[in-house]
């Protein structure tokens, strides 16, 4: 029997796993009830396909969000965005609170594994900021997008679509009420800076959002000083913003050359590399892109967004770590450095370590997709030429990032299944799911004589 006691003494790693099992299970029967779509039915594993998808905030779709549910089921995808993106222990922590009961210590490394870089005393205090900044920013996002929807729609629907993609824009999580998400504003540039703001902010991080608030604001002692984390967060952003939209803009320039607009040449690729890190919202068919442009896009998801963040993939501080760590290795140096600090060897070896296992994962999972495909039939057979499309979904499951160049409705039970698995990984991260399976334990292992080997 499951008792509290029992709970209270798993591992932060397992009980951050089933506190988000916990609400894509309750969010999948909530979703399978009669009043959450129009046609009364949906099923089973398209409902959890789609609980999963918004707590682990990828936004991949089996079944379009605006015109299949109802407004009592678009609201719970909406509150299993939230969850998911601020994570489930956080509002358990608010709520113990709030009834008196006291946290525990556990409870304590689940928040602080999710949030925070260094190790913290107030964790409560950490949590009531990342709530406050979240309503905050989605608040703001909200009132930006009602006066941009306000134009074309009544007052409390145009509230309501805002609220949504705002809390969605946020979450990273990719879901709106447009089947064709943004492309038909690919010109308005008070929604693309909007929804591009909240993506960044989302995708930051909340321990950089954190330091950025104490660094701009005063104090006796002086302007507080920026993490090592931070800077290499807005650092290494910023450099793949600025690259990933050049490279955009000259891979599919004849496509832009085409657009009367010069609005959507200039928006169209800086909101394409900022969403396909993380967030899953597109202003461009994204199937009728330049295969060099999908690699490119691969990626920018591959790495995602920063730790303590919304968002997936194997993050940006990890991009930066073994970047340097090559860099260093070049110059025949030992340790790697970076804003005159030297960075820890177990993180640089976990770093590398992440990179290498979550490569393994998508080859396993892309590999296994397409064994279900090569075996489902005339269908699949039709299929065999959509390497790419597979592979790209792959990664944007594990990225959390929500772009598909369109097979995501037409995968088999087998293929939701795998991306389900793929999204929950993304999400919970690869080296949760290996504390979890492996344990926390180190050990030395036998050391025997040495004998070099060739490499390269």
């Amino acid at each position: 029997m499951i008792t509290r006691s029992r709970i209270l003494k798993l591992h932060p790693a397992t009980l951050v796993l089933l506190s988000f099992l916990l609400a894509i299970g309750v969010g999948t029967l909530l979703l399978k009830m009669p009043f959450s779509t129009h046609t009364g039915h949906i099923p089973w594993v398209d409902a959890l396909f789609t609980a999963t998808s918004a707590v682990c905030v990828t936004g991949l779709i089996v079944v379009d969000t605006g015109s299949y549910f109802t407004g009592f089921g678009q609201g719970v995808i909406l509150t299993l965005i939230q969850l998911g993106g601020l994570g489930v222990m956080t509002f358990a922590v608010m709520l113990f609170q709030w009834i008196g009961r006291s946290i525990s210590f556990r409870q304590r490394m689940a928040i602080q594994d999710l949030f925070a870089h260094t190790p913290r005393e107030d964790i409560l205090g950490l949590v009531v900021h990342i709530l406050v900044l979240t309503f905050t920013v989605e608040a703001v996002g909200a009132l930006l997008l009602t006066v941009h929807w306000g134009r074309e729609l009544p007052f409390l629907q145009a509230l309501y679509t805002a609220v949504f993609h705002s809390v969605s824009a946020f979450c990273n999580a990719g879901f709106s009420l447009y089947s064709d998400s943004m492309m038909q504003y690919s010109n308005d540039i008070l929604l693309n800076l909007t929804m591009c703001g909240l993506i960044v902010c989302g995708g930051f991080g909340f321990p950089v959002l954190y330091d950025l608030r104490q660094w701009f604001g005063v104090h006796k002692q002086g302007r507080a000083r920026l993490s090592i984390q931070t800077k290499t967060v807005l650092l290494t952003s910023l450099i793949l913003i600025v690259l990933g939209a050049l490279m955009f803009a000259f891979l599919e320039r004849q496509s832009l050359k085409a657009s009367t607009s010069i609005l959507h040449c200039v928006l169209a690729p800086v909101f394409q590399s900022i969403t396909c890190r993380t967030a899953g919202f597109n202003t461009v068919d994204i199937g009728s892109l330049k295969e060099a442009t999908l690699a490119m896009m691969i990626f920018l998801m591959f790495f995602g967004a920063s730790p303590g963040s919304c968002g997936g993939g194997v993050k940006t501080t990890t991009l930066a770590l073994i970047t340097m760590f090559t860099w260093t290795r070049v110059k025949r140096r030992q340790r790697v450095n970076i804003f005159k600090k030297s960075i820890p060897q177990e993180t640089v070896t976990r770093s590398l370590s992440l990179v290498l296992s979550s490569t393994g994962i998508i080859s396993l999972i892309l590999f296994l997709i397409l064994v279900g495909v090569a075996v489902s039939g005339p269908d699949g057979a039709e299929r065999q030429g959509f390497f790419l499309a597979y592979f790209f979904e792959t990664v944007s499951a594990f990225g959390t990032v929500g772009l598909s160049m369109g097979v995501t409705p037409d995968l088999n039970t087998w293929g939701k299944c795998l991306i389900i698995l793929m999204m929950i990984i993304g999400r919970v991260g690869v080296l949760t799911f290996s504390y979890i399976i492996l344990g926390t334990g180190t050990a030395k292992g036998i050391e025997h004589a040495e004998e070099n080997m060739m490499i390269g």
